[in-house]
Parts: structure tokens; sequence; C-alpha cells
């Protein structure tokens, strides 16, 4: 869960969470987005994958990201269950 808090708690992170809900991409059309290395961009995805909440798949010489959003579904759950769990009986 740490390396999932870690991973949305950058703003680029999150911006490329909202390019991704919109279309999968390659990585260079992310980087084409931000005024900011490829390299740097290759670093947000890699910490993307490993919380889980992007995929890469190969395309031929590309590779093309996917949100997955089954780990955000997760964490939602989760949230609200503390919620709930506020809720007065």
């Amino acid at each position: 869960m740490n390396v999932l808090f870690k991973a949305l708690n950058d703003p680029t992170r999150r911006q490329i969470l909202d390019l991704l809900r919109e279309a999968d991409l390659t990585a260079g059309e992310i980087a084409d987005r931000f005024a900011m290395t490829k390299p740097s961009i290759s670093h947000h995805l890699d910490l993307l994958k490993q919380a889980g909440l992007v995929e890469a798949t190969k395309k031929g010489q590309f590779i093309l990201y996917t949100i997955n959003t089954t780990v955000l579904d997760e964490l939602l759950a989760w949230l609200l269950h503390f919620r709930q769990d506020s809720q007065p009986k």
C-alpha cells in the first residue's frame, strides 16, 4: 500500500493517470505532453507500474501504457470501509 500512496503522491504521476484515463499511450506520447526529459517520464512510469496503477504491453518497437483501475477500486473499497465503520449505529 505504501508504494501505491507514493505513486499517487506526485502530481506528474497523477497527470499521467489522467492522460491514460482517456487513452492508452506510448511513453513517447506521454513524454510529449510534459516539459521534462524522457528518462524522468520513464521513472514516473516505472513507479506507476510498481504500484500496479499502469500496465505496459510491448507493441512492436513501442511499449503501450494502460491504466489499471483494479488497484484504485481496491483502494477506494478500503477507504470506504473506514467511512462505514465510523457511521453511528
